[in-house]
């Protein structure tokens, strides 16, 4: 007996059906390749408490590195309020407070997930310097604040510590040389190369309390103890460094001040780089309190000062050239100021001048220009030729320049590299038709479905 016209309607479905899944498989299977799917993205958080205030900076990176060193980028700036750690003295507990407005948007930025393994550090910088030369306990009070607050997130907090200046100024340099697309940079053609040798910059930076100079020197460098070695995105690079304690902006005006008290006998002291017709009455105490400030202090210090601008660039020129100390030291050839090896000036520098509120600061405006001019010339040796080479910058390609990206940077070549996920996927074209066959295969067995149950018996 032959088939019925129902059973032959359902077996033709069933066939087609079968021969339309075959099909989709073999293209799923035989077409597939292997691909690497976007690395997963790290993140590190770094905080900068300078002077006069306190930064904090989230960075990432993919966990694939590029010969060793994660590419970073800059994922948030947060400026935290108030001034910086080390005016905590009389309460110490609100240092570490303060800083919990910017660390709940860092936290809130990265991935709940990938809280535990992102590393967080703070670096504080030239004004807990000094304090920790002036009082040590409140120093320790203030870290220990700080650590309290730090240590209390769900990150890998890794300490709270002091910045070694040489080290400011090192990662400083590798900041602006990293920004510029010099240390590495993506080609057209799609892949990260190392740039040409001799394009690196040099690095100075002046902050409320200390300045630094990072570059790499054509000749050797005779005080080994100013020099530092890395090692990135498989390249060695040997940089002079070296930070000047004290000679930052408001140290630098606060020791003028003193050396100008000191040369007058009486409490009305003329000062050459105000403006003329300034005046003002100052407490004489808080001049004494920094370890910058040298000169003898005056017997009774309850006294008020009363301060008078002449407006006298030249006078003040020669006062600012007296804090500098430029004698030769024997048997290491050039000299920069405070008496301190420094091999010859090579290359372009770009500048980072960090000291933010600049409204208080109207009178000293003329006393920084010429100090700037003096620190440049007299200190690190620039001259006519020379001036030139230096840019002023605070960003670069959207990135603040400081040590905390130099930093970052450094610290990934210390965290392990993750390989990007492999995965099998088909092309446009093979993904489509597969999409197609699928759906036949899916009408064709609901066709046969339909008619098994559908269909009437002949």
């Amino acid at each position: 007996m032959g088939l019925s016209c129902k059973e032959k309607v359902f077996l033709a479905l069933l066939g087609a059906a079968v021969a339309l899944g075959l099909t989709a498989l073999v293209l799923v299977l035989v077409e597939a390749v292997n691909i690497l799917l976007p690395a997963d993205t790290k993140f590190g958080i770094v905080l900068d408490a300078g002077s006069s205030h306190t930064s904090l900076f989230v960075y990432r990176w993919p966990v694939d590195k590029q010969n060793g060193t994660g590419v970073v980028s800059q994922a948030l700036a947060c400026q935290v309020e108030g001034p910086g750690i080390s005016s905590y003295t009389a309460d110490p507990a609100q240092a570490g407070e303060s800083l919990r407005g910017c660390l709940g948007e860092a936290l809130a930025l990265i991935p709940e997930a990938q809280h535990p393994g992102t590393p967080m550090f703070l670096g504080a910088t030239a004004g807990m310097r000094l304090l920790s030369q002036k009082n040590s306990s409140q120093a320790g009070d203030i870290f220990a604040a700080v650590t309290r607050v730090l240590g209390g997130s769900p990150v890998d907090f890794q300490g709270a510590k002091l910045l070694d200046g040489q080290d400011e100024g090192a990662f400083g340099w590798i900041t602006i040389n990293y920004v510029l697309g010099l240390l590495i940079k993506y080609s057209f053609s799609g892949e990260w190369t190392r740039p040409p040798e001799g394009t690196l910059v040099g690095a100075l930076d002046l902050g409320g309390a200390s300045t630094q100079i990072a570059f790499v020197p054509r000749g050797p460098v005779l005080d080994t103890s100013t020099q530092v070695t890395f090692h990135l995105y498989g390249s060695s690079y040997s940089v002079y460094t070296r930070s000047y304690l004290c000679f930052g902006r408001d140290q630098i005006l606060s020791r003028l001040l003193a050396g100008l008290v000191q040369s007058h006998s009486a409490s009305l002291v003329r000062h050459p780089c105000y403006h003329s017709g300034y005046r003002s009455t100052l407490p004489l105490a808080p001049l004494y309190e920094s370890p910058c400030v040298h000169p003898a202090a005056p017997q009774n210090l309850t006294q008020n000062l009363t301060v008078e601008g002449t407006g006298d660039p030249g006078a003040c020129v020669v006062a600012i050239q007296q804090l500098f100390n430029c004698s030769s030291l024997q048997g290491l050839g050039d000299c920069a100021f405070d008496r301190v090896h420094q091999p010859p000036l090579w290359g372009q520098f770009y500048v980072e001048a960090s000291y933010p509120g600049q409204d208080r600061w109207l009178r000293d405006y003329c006393a920084c220009g010429l100090y700037i001019l003096t620190l440049l010339t007299e200190g690190y040796g620039f001259s006519e030729e020379t001036w030139p080479s230096i840019e002023f910058r605070q960003q670069v390609g959207g990135m603040d320049i400081g040590w905390t990206l130099g930093y970052m940077l450094n610290l990934t070549g210390m965290i392990p590299a993750e390989a990007p996920v492999q995965w099998r996927a088909e092309s446009y074209g093979v993904w489509a038709a597969g999409v197609v066959f699928v759906v036949l295969t899916l009408v064709a067995v609901l066709g046969a479905a339909t008619v098994q149950l559908l269909w009437p018996q002949d």
